[in-house]
């Protein structure tokens, strides 16, 4: 991976300026952005490889940039907010974000969640040179070559991240994760209060995936454990 481009979307200048100077230090190359009414024309523009998105910013909040770049984009996106209710956190991982930061940040936890998204990522979009890559589970089946989920034969739109928790329980079928397990393995970071994180994306995956989602037939709840994957 070459030089990735990263988007700064924030009304504070002084933010904008902090995370350019760490992320130049590595290697990447920034574009900052005060407001989001040019973010869409933005990331085809200069090629973004992750954008890093505010919430509360003027004319365009952080919320409806977020579902804008969705309607459109498959880039990683990492909320750094000052927002940190676990309310505020859950809309934002709902409505699509990869990651949600809390102001004030630590400037080198921010470069390593970029890092960690950044390779997720590129790793996700490289092809998959292996034979076995069909897992089928009764009336689900992933393909882990073309990225498809269907149940029944009908194609399911996960996102991102619930496609990784599901690839990664789905891969070890009776294995229990952690739910630190399931946050270090996705996020790449160690885990810190990650509970909330975790459950959102297991409700939104049971909905998807689960006729019945209150009486998962997939993804089991360990009590007390974590999460494991029945076939």
């Amino acid at each position: 991976m070459e030089n990735p481009h990263i988007l700064v979307v924030d009304d504070e200048k002084e933010i904008t300026d902090l995370i350019e100077i760490y992320l130049t230090q590595e290697g990447y190359t920034v574009e900052k952005r005060y407001n989001a009414s040019s973010l869409i024309d933005d990331i085809p523009r200069y090629h973004i490889d992750l954008v890093i998105l505010d919430i509360m910013m003027p004319e365009i909040d952080g919320i409806q940039a977020l579902k804008m770049i969705r309607e459109k984009y498959n880039v990683p996106v990492i909320i750094v907010s000052a927002k940190t209710a676990d309310n505020d956190k859950i809309e934002g991982l709902l409505t699509g974000a990869d990651d949600y930061v809390s102001k004030p940040f630590n400037a080198m936890e921010l470069v390593a969640r970029v890092k960690s998204q950044l390779r997720r990522y590129h790793v996700l979009n490289k092809p998959i040179h292996h034979s076995s890559y069909i897992i089928e589970a009764t009336d689900l089946m992933i393909d882990t070559q073309k990225k498809l989920v269907t149940l029944d034969g009908k194609p399911l739109a996960l996102t991102r991240i619930e496609y990784e928790i599901l690839i990664l329980l789905a891969s070890q079928p009776g294995t229990v994760f952690s739910i630190e397990d399931i946050f270090e393995k996705i996020w790449h970071v160690k885990s810190h209060n990650s509970n909330n994180t975790i459950m959102v994306h297991i409700r939104k995956l049971r909905e998807k995936i689960e006729r019945q989602p209150r009486n998962p037939r997939h993804i089991k709840t360990v009590w007390g454990v974590g999460y494991k994957f029945e076939l």
